[in-house]
């Protein structure tokens, strides 16, 4: 069960620019093969898969708690998206004008046909995202190696990602992903060490360029979260400290296990988009909503 919250890890700035092509651009940190969608579908299915869970119980609370964060991951790229598309077409209820003509020299056209002008579940040109892209072979080594492979592509895109959109919205999501992200790669990589061995944190980064590059991640890092695995549960997945521990492979520092999730921050309130009737209900008096709340003594 997923214990589900109002919040986004961080707090995201509003555009300076808002772009459909920026926004086509971020749609591959979240529908593509290494998106954020084939990180979460990937990792819940290995956990949900786990054979001999109880002898090896340190991987699966490993799995599961990364399977956890995910899923708040996929939010937060949605919204750099939709932020970046609110307010690049012309904002009306009268349809003759062609409120949408602009949309033909977007590069992702399904934005505006597809949905209310937000995030869809495909890559940057358009694809939809598939289940192919889940590798649950069953066998503990091979699944820990995939997810090691799928974190550092996943960083690689998100690389380029920032190198392509420089909007602050979309960089401060990138910029974060970046540590995160890269907190799931030392997590793999000490699993498998753990497993085999073989020393694959001497392998990081992959790709061959610190965090440190980007200023985004500066403030993350100094906060410490890129050596912090949250469980996002308070009482299970106890023994993944039993895998996550040592010091971390590029600042020395003791990698922490916390046991629960961020605080987190408010979503943004996304403008309405009334061209594409999105949301519509424009008979509905908020008003309404304050008399029932009142009656019911909900804090409205």
């Amino acid at each position: 069960m997923i214990l589900k919250m109002d919040r986004l890890p961080i707090e995201l700035p509003k555009p300076k620019n808002p772009s459909a092509n920026d926004a086509a651009a971020v749609q591959e940190l979240l529908g593509g093969k290494f998106g954020e969608m084939s990180t979460l579908m990937n990792y819940t299915f290995q956990s949900f898969n786990f054979r001999g869970r109880n002898k090896l119980r340190p991987f699966y609370d490993l799995i599961g708690s990364i399977a956890g964060e995910e899923y708040g991951h996929i939010e937060l790229v949605s919204y750099a998206i939709n932020l970046l598309l609110t307010g690049v077409t012309k904002r009306g209820l009268d349809p003759e004008p062609g409120p949408l003509k602009n949309a033909t020299d977007f590069r992702n056209a399904r934005h505006f046909i597809a949905s209310g002008q937000s995030a869809l579940p495909m890559d940057s040109m358009g694809g939809w995202w598939s289940g192919e892209n889940v590798f649950s072979s069953g066998n503990l080594k091979m699944d820990l190696l995939h997810n090691f492979f799928l974190e550092c592509g996943a960083r690689a895109n998100k690389i380029r990602v920032y190198e392509m959109v420089t909007d602050p919205t979309a960089r401060e999501m990138v910029g974060y992903l970046l540590v995160r992200g890269g907190l799931h790669i030392v997590g793999y990589a000490r699993a498998l060490e753990k497993l085999t061995g073989v020393e694959v944190t001497k392998l990081l980064p992959i790709p061959d360029m610190d965090n440190k590059a980007f200023p985004e991640t500066r403030k993350y890092e100094a906060s410490g979260i890129h050596r912090r695995l949250y469980t996002f549960s308070k009482d299970d997945y106890q023994k993944v400290a039993l895998v996550f521990n040592g010091p971390h492979p590029e600042d020395g520092k003791p990698l922490e296990v916390v046991f629960g999730s961020p605080d987190g921050y408010p979503a943004p309130d996304l403008e309405e988009e009334p061209q594409l009737s999105a949301p519509s209900g424009d008979h509905i008096d908020p008003e309404m909503f304050k008399d029932i709340a009142k009656k019911m003594g909900i804090k409205f």
